[in-house]
């Protein structure tokens, strides 16, 4: 269901009963805290039954309400400023088992990630970074951690990689002038969604570059853009998002690249375990 879950509200609205009308409006008014809230949870607070809650998802279209309970998720997360974030989760998370909460969540995100993922997609993609010429990945903020954890692992594995350095909007470019049809280039963000990334894709798929998108969700602006899309459940927890379902990700494309390279990487990395050896790059552990 790709409209705005608002929308979908507005419009079924004279269909709801008095339970549901009383579940709308709350949404309506509170739905940044509505989007954390079990159905039982919702249920409570607006004084209807946890079945009426679900009938009301299904009501909109949902196949289920963890289903609505995501779109609410993923229209508001790019809305939200961190001081909201804190407030949100403060109120959801007051007085609970705070590992088990976020290990659980993370853990979800995960499974969901690989339920969701097209497969067909991400052989495009494996594809496309196996063929290119040279590689780009650019991801700024919090997602310049997959990044540089992506451009680490391939610049084992490919001979032009280049990791586009978090500065100023004029340096990104002359990093990225040379790009070309031949170039693949990766960008991740996940909201709040990166306006500077953004930018630079434009101007690669204007070179012609082969565009990779890894993000959460089809409206992302990142997915506009992109030739193949691959997409990731990332979560909010307090004022972060958790990218523990796009690291997963990541490592399933550097997994499938280097299956695919077409390059001798066990000399590749026997050649690397010399280097490392002989300039004491890591320390060594008696047994």
């Amino acid at each position: 269901m790709d409209k705005d879950i608002l929308t979908a509200i507005d419009a079924a609205s004279d269909k709801f009963s008095k339970g549901q009308r009383n579940i709308a409006k709350y949404i309506a008014e509170n739905y940044e805290k509505a989007a954390f809230m079990t159905a039982g949870k919702l249920g409570q607070v607006v004084s209807v039954s946890e079945s009426t809650v679900v009938r009301f998802a299904q009501e909109l279209g949902y196949g289920s309400y963890p289903e609505m309970r995501r779109a609410l998720q993923d229209m508001i997360r790019s809305r939200m400023t961190s001081v909201q974030r804190i407030r949100v989760s403060q109120d959801l998370l007051s007085g609970g088992d705070m590992i088990s909460h976020v290990l659980s969540s993370d853990i979800e995100q995960i499974r969901l990630t690989m339920e969701e993922t097209n497969r067909d997609d991400f052989e495009r993609a494996v594809n496309a970074i196996v063929g290119a010429k040279s590689i780009y990945i650019f991801g700024l903020r919090s997602s310049s951690a997959l990044a540089n954890f992506m451009g680490f692992y391939f610049n084992l594995l490919f001979e032009n990689v280049h990791v586009v350095n978090e500065s100023s909007s004029c340096e990104v470019f002359e990093q990225i002038v040379r790009i070309s049809k031949d170039d693949v280039f990766i960008a991740l963000s996940f909201p709040r969604y990166s306006r500077r990334t953004v930018r630079a894709m434009r101007y690669a798929r204007d070179m012609g570059a082969t565009l990779i998108g890894i993000t959460d969700n089809n409206v992302s602006p990142i997915a506009k853009l992109a030739d193949v899309s691959l997409y990731a459940k990332s979560d909010m927890v307090s004022f972060l998002d958790t990218l523990v379902a796009p690291l997963s990700l990541v490592n399933a494309l550097i997994v499938a690249t280097s299956a695919r390279s077409g390059g001798d990487l066990y000399s590749n990395f026997e050649r690397l375990e010399r280097i490392w050896d002989e300039y004491e790059v890591y320390e060594k552990i008696d047994v």
